[in-house]
Protein backbone atom coordinates (compact mmCIF):
# COMPACT_ATOMS: atom_id res chain seq x y z
CA UNK A 1 0.00 0.00 0.00
CA UNK A 2 1.07 3.93 -0.81
CA UNK A 3 1.67 5.77 2.60
CA UNK A 4 -0.35 9.34 1.99
CA UNK A 5 1.49 11.95 4.38
CA UNK A 6 -0.92 13.91 6.67
CA UNK A 7 1.99 15.94 7.96
CA UNK A 8 4.04 16.27 11.13
CA UNK A 9 3.07 16.56 15.08
CA UNK A 10 5.27 17.48 18.07
CA UNK A 11 6.09 13.88 20.14
CA UNK A 12 7.28 13.74 24.11
CA UNK A 13 9.63 12.36 26.26
CA UNK A 14 9.86 11.80 29.99
CA UNK A 15 12.67 13.05 32.16
CA UNK A 16 13.89 10.56 33.77
CA UNK A 17 15.18 12.39 36.30
CA UNK A 18 11.71 14.04 37.33
CA UNK A 19 9.01 12.56 35.49
CA UNK A 20 8.23 15.31 34.04
CA UNK A 21 7.10 15.13 30.12
CA UNK A 22 8.79 17.44 27.70
CA UNK A 23 7.98 18.45 23.55
CA UNK A 24 9.89 16.28 21.64
CA UNK A 25 12.34 18.76 20.29
CA UNK A 26 13.19 19.98 23.95
CA UNK A 27 16.86 19.00 24.58
CA UNK A 28 16.74 19.60 28.60
CA UNK A 29 14.01 19.13 30.97
CA UNK A 30 11.44 22.00 31.56
CA UNK A 31 11.43 21.10 35.03
CA UNK A 32 14.71 20.28 36.34
CA UNK A 33 16.67 21.11 33.60
CA UNK A 34 18.72 17.49 33.16
CA UNK A 35 19.80 17.06 29.43
CA UNK A 36 17.54 14.80 27.71
CA UNK A 37 19.28 11.04 27.94
CA UNK A 38 20.95 9.32 24.46
CA UNK A 39 18.52 6.02 25.47
CA UNK A 40 15.14 8.47 25.88
CA UNK A 41 12.36 6.99 23.81
CA UNK A 42 10.00 9.62 22.65
CA UNK A 43 6.02 9.00 22.98
CA UNK A 44 2.98 10.30 21.59
CA UNK A 45 1.28 13.00 22.81
CA UNK A 46 -1.95 13.55 24.62
CA UNK A 47 -3.42 15.30 21.87
CA UNK A 48 -1.59 15.85 18.19
CA UNK A 49 -1.89 19.12 16.24
CA UNK A 50 -0.31 19.09 12.89
CA UNK A 51 2.36 21.02 13.01
CA UNK A 52 2.31 25.01 10.65
CA UNK A 53 6.00 26.16 11.51
CA UNK A 54 8.04 25.91 8.25
CA UNK A 55 11.21 25.61 10.62
CA UNK A 56 9.91 22.71 12.50
CA UNK A 57 8.80 20.98 9.51
CA UNK A 58 12.12 21.25 7.71
CA UNK A 59 13.88 19.55 10.76
CA UNK A 60 11.24 17.09 10.87
CA UNK A 61 11.75 16.17 6.90
CA UNK A 62 15.85 16.04 7.90
CA UNK A 63 15.54 12.89 9.52
CA UNK A 64 16.89 11.56 12.98
CA UNK A 65 18.81 13.34 15.15
CA UNK A 66 22.28 12.85 15.94
CA UNK A 67 23.99 12.17 19.30
CA UNK A 68 27.52 13.58 19.37
CA UNK A 69 30.05 10.35 19.79
CA UNK A 70 32.34 12.96 21.91
CA UNK A 71 29.94 14.66 24.31
CA UNK A 72 26.43 13.03 23.77
CA UNK A 73 24.77 16.25 22.96
CA UNK A 74 21.85 15.87 20.54
CA UNK A 75 22.22 17.78 16.79
CA UNK A 76 19.73 18.16 13.95
CA UNK A 77 20.16 15.68 11.36
CA UNK A 78 21.85 17.90 8.84
CA UNK A 79 24.29 19.13 11.25
CA UNK A 80 28.00 18.64 10.24
CA UNK A 81 29.69 19.96 13.68
CA UNK A 82 28.30 19.09 17.54
CA UNK A 83 26.42 22.24 18.41
CA UNK A 84 28.02 21.92 22.01
CA UNK A 85 31.58 20.89 21.56
CA UNK A 86 32.27 21.41 18.07
CA UNK A 87 33.56 18.16 17.70
CA UNK A 88 32.95 16.29 13.64
CA UNK A 89 29.19 14.32 13.90
CA UNK A 90 30.46 11.83 11.16
CA UNK A 91 30.80 9.44 13.78
CA UNK A 92 27.67 10.41 15.83
CA UNK A 93 24.80 7.93 16.61
CA UNK A 94 21.85 8.68 14.82
CA UNK A 95 18.40 7.92 16.79
CA UNK A 96 16.19 5.02 16.32
CA UNK A 97 12.97 6.16 13.55
CA UNK A 98 10.36 4.44 12.30
CA UNK A 99 8.83 3.35 15.09
CA UNK A 100 4.55 3.37 15.09
CA UNK A 101 3.94 4.99 18.13
CA UNK A 102 0.10 4.67 18.05
CA UNK A 103 -2.86 5.89 16.39
CA UNK A 104 -3.12 9.68 15.36
CA UNK A 105 -4.55 11.58 18.26
CA UNK A 106 -6.96 14.51 16.91
CA UNK A 107 -10.04 13.95 18.52
CA UNK A 108 -11.16 16.18 22.16
CA UNK A 109 -8.58 16.62 24.70
CA UNK A 110 -9.72 14.54 27.47
CA UNK A 111 -8.97 15.41 31.49
CA UNK A 112 -7.03 13.20 33.70
CA UNK A 113 -6.91 13.52 37.40
CA UNK A 114 -3.28 14.78 39.23
CA UNK A 115 -1.42 11.65 40.83
CA UNK A 116 -0.69 14.13 43.98
CA UNK A 117 -4.01 16.37 44.79
CA UNK A 118 -6.82 14.27 42.09
CA UNK A 119 -7.88 17.34 41.01
CA UNK A 120 -8.59 16.59 37.13
CA UNK A 121 -6.92 18.45 34.69
CA UNK A 122 -6.13 18.52 30.35
CA UNK A 123 -4.29 15.94 29.20
CA UNK A 124 -2.19 18.15 27.52
CA UNK A 125 -1.32 19.83 31.38
CA UNK A 126 2.17 19.47 32.33
CA UNK A 127 1.62 20.71 35.89
CA UNK A 128 -1.62 20.45 38.03
CA UNK A 129 -3.13 23.97 37.46
CA UNK A 130 -4.55 23.38 41.50
CA UNK A 131 -1.45 22.39 43.54
CA UNK A 132 1.44 23.11 41.11
CA UNK A 133 2.35 19.16 41.28
CA UNK A 134 3.81 17.78 37.78
CA UNK A 135 1.10 15.99 35.98
CA UNK A 136 3.88 13.02 35.19
CA UNK A 137 2.14 9.85 35.55
CA UNK A 138 3.79 6.85 38.09
CA UNK A 139 5.30 4.62 36.36
CA UNK A 140 3.14 1.35 36.96
CA UNK A 141 5.05 -1.46 38.77
CA UNK A 142 6.03 -4.39 37.32
CA UNK A 143 3.87 -7.73 37.63
CA UNK A 144 6.15 -10.84 37.92
CA UNK A 145 5.16 -12.70 34.82
CA UNK A 146 2.99 -15.44 35.17
CA UNK A 147 3.76 -18.71 34.17
CA UNK A 148 2.97 -20.61 31.46
CA UNK A 149 0.64 -23.38 31.76
CA UNK A 150 1.48 -26.14 29.79
CA UNK A 151 -1.51 -26.92 26.97
CA UNK A 152 -3.71 -29.78 28.29
CA UNK A 153 -3.38 -33.13 26.61
CA UNK A 154 -6.09 -34.12 24.46
CA UNK A 155 -6.71 -30.30 23.11
CA UNK A 156 -8.05 -28.87 19.92
CA UNK A 157 -4.81 -29.36 18.27
CA UNK A 158 -4.63 -32.74 18.42
CA UNK A 159 -8.02 -33.21 17.43
CA UNK A 160 -7.60 -31.22 14.54
CA UNK A 161 -4.70 -33.43 13.85
CA UNK A 162 -6.35 -36.72 14.31
CA UNK A 163 -9.69 -35.43 12.22
CA UNK A 164 -7.07 -34.57 9.38
CA UNK A 165 -4.97 -37.90 9.68
CA UNK A 166 -8.43 -39.62 8.97
CA UNK A 167 -9.49 -37.95 6.14
CA UNK A 168 -5.90 -38.00 4.15
CA UNK A 169 -6.25 -42.22 5.37
CA UNK A 170 -9.68 -42.48 3.27
CA UNK A 171 -8.37 -40.51 0.37
CA UNK A 172 -5.40 -42.60 0.16
CA UNK A 173 -7.51 -45.88 0.48
CA UNK A 174 -9.65 -44.61 -1.62
CA UNK A 175 -7.10 -43.94 -4.73
CA UNK A 176 -6.13 -47.55 -3.85
CA UNK A 177 -9.24 -49.37 -4.39
CA UNK A 178 -9.72 -47.18 -7.36
CA UNK A 179 -6.80 -48.54 -9.10
CA UNK A 180 -6.66 -51.86 -7.38
CA UNK A 181 -8.38 -54.41 -10.28
CA UNK A 182 -8.57 -57.93 -10.33
CA UNK A 183 -9.11 -59.67 -13.96
CA UNK A 184 -12.32 -61.03 -14.44
CA UNK A 185 -12.93 -63.26 -17.85
CA UNK A 186 -15.98 -62.40 -20.18
CA UNK A 187 -17.96 -62.81 -23.15
CA UNK A 188 -19.27 -59.83 -25.72
CA UNK A 189 -22.68 -60.35 -25.23
CA UNK A 190 -23.92 -57.08 -27.34
CA UNK A 191 -22.60 -53.46 -28.49
CA UNK A 192 -24.00 -49.93 -29.23
CA UNK A 193 -22.73 -46.89 -30.70
CA UNK A 194 -23.52 -43.52 -30.89
CA UNK A 195 -21.84 -40.66 -33.08
CA UNK A 196 -23.12 -37.21 -33.34
CA UNK A 197 -22.21 -33.94 -35.76
CA UNK A 198 -23.46 -30.88 -34.38
CA UNK A 199 -24.76 -27.96 -37.27
CA UNK A 200 -23.82 -24.41 -36.92
CA UNK A 201 -25.21 -21.18 -37.83
CA UNK A 202 -23.72 -17.52 -37.35
CA UNK A 203 -26.17 -15.16 -35.31
CA UNK A 204 -25.83 -12.24 -32.87
CA UNK A 205 -24.77 -13.92 -28.82
CA UNK A 206 -24.99 -12.16 -26.22
CA UNK A 207 -21.88 -11.54 -23.56
CA UNK A 208 -20.71 -9.30 -21.04
CA UNK A 209 -17.18 -8.36 -20.64
CA UNK A 210 -14.86 -5.05 -19.16
CA UNK A 211 -15.36 -2.30 -22.28
CA UNK A 212 -11.41 -2.92 -22.79
CA UNK A 213 -11.88 -6.33 -23.45
CA UNK A 214 -14.70 -6.54 -25.78
CA UNK A 215 -14.46 -6.79 -29.61
CA UNK A 216 -13.98 -3.88 -31.92
CA UNK A 217 -16.68 -5.45 -34.22
CA UNK A 218 -19.04 -5.74 -30.90
CA UNK A 219 -22.72 -4.14 -30.57
CA UNK A 220 -21.73 -2.41 -27.13
CA UNK A 221 -25.33 -1.86 -24.88
CA UNK A 222 -25.91 -0.99 -21.46
CA UNK A 223 -22.29 -0.63 -19.40
CA UNK A 224 -21.99 -0.02 -15.52
CA UNK A 225 -18.57 0.94 -13.82
CA UNK A 226 -17.64 -1.50 -11.62
CA UNK A 227 -14.26 -1.51 -9.68
CA UNK A 228 -11.68 -3.80 -11.66
CA UNK A 229 -8.50 -3.72 -9.14
CA UNK A 230 -6.92 -1.70 -6.34
CA UNK A 231 -3.20 -0.35 -6.82
CA UNK A 232 -1.06 1.76 -4.90
CA UNK A 233 -0.66 4.29 -6.88
CA UNK A 234 -3.83 7.00 -8.36
CA UNK A 235 -4.34 6.66 -12.04
CA UNK A 236 -4.34 9.95 -13.80
CA UNK A 237 -6.48 8.18 -16.85
CA UNK A 238 -9.66 6.51 -14.72
CA UNK A 239 -11.80 7.00 -12.58
CA UNK A 240 -10.84 5.67 -8.67
CA UNK A 241 -10.95 5.98 -5.65
CA UNK A 242 -8.77 6.49 -2.67
CA UNK A 243 -9.57 4.12 0.34
CA UNK A 244 -7.49 4.75 3.23
CA UNK A 245 -6.95 3.50 6.70
CA UNK A 246 -6.57 4.69 9.93
CA UNK A 247 -3.87 7.36 10.28
CA UNK A 248 -1.27 6.61 12.61
CA UNK A 249 2.26 8.58 14.00
CA UNK A 250 5.43 7.33 13.28
CA UNK A 251 8.28 8.32 14.92
CA UNK A 252 11.15 10.58 13.11
CA UNK A 253 13.96 10.50 16.03
CA UNK A 254 13.66 13.81 15.63
CA UNK A 255 10.95 14.43 18.28
CA UNK A 256 8.37 15.01 15.71
CA UNK A 257 6.12 12.18 14.70
CA UNK A 258 4.99 11.91 11.27
CA UNK A 259 1.23 11.53 10.49
CA UNK A 260 0.61 9.17 7.74
CA UNK A 261 -2.28 6.70 6.14
CA UNK A 262 -1.63 3.30 4.35
CA UNK A 263 -4.03 3.96 0.82
CA UNK A 264 -4.83 2.05 -2.29
CA UNK A 265 -6.83 3.19 -5.20
CA UNK A 266 -9.89 1.03 -6.56
CA UNK A 267 -9.63 2.01 -10.23
CA UNK A 268 -13.25 1.83 -11.54
CA UNK A 269 -13.90 0.56 -15.22
CA UNK A 270 -17.15 0.22 -17.33
CA UNK A 271 -18.29 -3.55 -17.25
CA UNK A 272 -20.79 -3.69 -20.26
CA UNK A 273 -23.03 -6.08 -22.48
CA UNK A 274 -22.40 -6.83 -26.39
CA UNK A 275 -23.66 -8.23 -28.83
CA UNK A 276 -21.52 -10.35 -31.44
CA UNK A 277 -22.04 -12.33 -34.33
CA UNK A 278 -20.88 -15.95 -33.31
CA UNK A 279 -21.00 -19.71 -34.76
CA UNK A 280 -23.67 -21.24 -32.48
CA UNK A 281 -25.22 -24.79 -32.50
CA UNK A 282 -28.86 -24.74 -34.32
CA UNK A 283 -29.09 -28.73 -34.16
CA UNK A 284 -27.61 -31.99 -33.55
CA UNK A 285 -27.12 -34.77 -35.96
CA UNK A 286 -27.37 -38.13 -34.09
CA UNK A 287 -26.49 -41.54 -35.38
CA UNK A 288 -26.77 -44.81 -33.49
CA UNK A 289 -26.46 -48.51 -34.06
CA UNK A 290 -25.79 -52.20 -32.59
CA UNK A 291 -22.72 -53.51 -34.36
CA UNK A 292 -19.61 -52.80 -35.19
CA UNK A 293 -20.12 -50.57 -38.57
CA UNK A 294 -19.73 -47.64 -36.98
CA UNK A 295 -20.50 -44.52 -39.37
CA UNK A 296 -21.10 -40.67 -39.07
CA UNK A 297 -24.46 -39.27 -40.05
CA UNK A 298 -24.83 -37.77 -43.48
CA UNK A 299 -25.75 -33.83 -42.92
CA UNK A 300 -26.99 -31.88 -45.38
CA UNK A 301 -26.15 -27.55 -45.03
CA UNK A 302 -27.46 -25.09 -46.06
CA UNK A 303 -26.64 -21.65 -46.91
CA UNK A 304 -24.46 -19.92 -43.71
CA UNK A 305 -23.89 -23.56 -41.55
CA UNK A 306 -20.96 -25.46 -41.22
CA UNK A 307 -20.12 -28.80 -39.18
CA UNK A 308 -19.42 -28.33 -35.78
CA UNK A 309 -18.13 -30.41 -33.07
CA UNK A 310 -17.66 -33.96 -33.99
CA UNK A 311 -18.37 -36.46 -30.74
CA UNK A 312 -18.67 -40.16 -30.45
CA UNK A 313 -19.08 -43.20 -27.85
CA UNK A 314 -19.20 -47.08 -27.38
CA UNK A 315 -21.06 -49.27 -25.13
CA UNK A 316 -19.74 -52.71 -24.65
CA UNK A 317 -21.62 -55.55 -22.56
CA UNK A 318 -19.81 -58.61 -21.14
CA UNK A 319 -21.16 -61.81 -20.02
CA UNK A 320 -19.18 -63.36 -16.91
CA UNK A 321 -19.28 -66.10 -14.45
CA UNK A 322 -20.71 -64.02 -11.83
CA UNK A 323 -22.85 -60.95 -13.79
CA UNK A 324 -22.97 -58.60 -16.57
CA UNK A 325 -20.66 -55.80 -17.12
CA UNK A 326 -21.36 -52.71 -19.22
CA UNK A 327 -17.74 -51.09 -20.38
CA UNK A 328 -18.15 -47.90 -21.77
CA UNK A 329 -15.68 -46.81 -24.10
CA UNK A 330 -14.25 -43.56 -27.04
CA UNK A 331 -11.39 -45.78 -28.60
CA UNK A 332 -12.87 -46.30 -31.54
CA UNK A 333 -10.04 -49.20 -32.68
CA UNK A 334 -10.65 -51.04 -29.09
CA UNK A 335 -14.66 -50.77 -30.09
CA UNK A 336 -14.14 -52.36 -33.40
CA UNK A 337 -12.65 -55.70 -32.01
CA UNK A 338 -14.91 -56.17 -29.68
CA UNK A 339 -17.04 -58.90 -31.89
CA UNK A 340 -20.16 -60.63 -30.39
CA UNK A 341 -18.90 -63.91 -28.75
CA UNK A 342 -15.04 -62.80 -28.69
CA UNK A 343 -13.52 -63.50 -25.24
CA UNK A 344 -11.86 -60.88 -23.14
CA UNK A 345 -10.27 -60.15 -19.30
CA UNK A 346 -11.92 -57.55 -17.83
CA UNK A 347 -9.96 -55.45 -15.71
CA UNK A 348 -12.68 -55.02 -12.50
CA UNK A 349 -11.65 -52.10 -9.45
CA UNK A 350 -12.88 -52.78 -6.09
CA UNK A 351 -15.74 -50.81 -6.67
CA UNK A 352 -16.98 -53.26 -8.87
CA UNK A 353 -16.50 -51.22 -11.66
CA UNK A 354 -14.75 -52.28 -15.39
CA UNK A 355 -11.66 -49.90 -15.65
CA UNK A 356 -9.98 -51.82 -18.43
CA UNK A 357 -10.48 -54.59 -21.03
CA UNK A 358 -8.18 -56.91 -23.39
CA UNK A 359 -8.42 -59.24 -25.59
CA UNK A 360 -8.27 -63.26 -23.83
CA UNK A 361 -5.28 -65.00 -24.59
Amino acid sequence: MAKKKLGYVYLEWTCPNCGTKNPGPQKTCLECGAPQPKDVQFEQAAHEELITDDKEIAHAKAGADIHCAFCGARNPADAQTCVQCGADLSEGAARESGRVVGAHRDGPIGTIPCPTCGAPNPATARKCSQCGASMAQPKPREKSPTPLKAPSKGGCGKVVLFVGAIILLLAIIFLVLSNRSTGVPGMVKSVSWTRSIAIEEMGPVSHDDWIDEIPSDAIIGDCTSKMHHSQDEPDPNAFYKEVCGTPYTVDTGSGHGEVVQDCEYEIYIDWCEYTIEEWQTVDTIILSGNDLNQRWPDIQLESEQQEGEREESYEIVFDTDKKVYTYTSDDTAEFAQCEIGSSWMLNVNAFDKVIAIEPAR
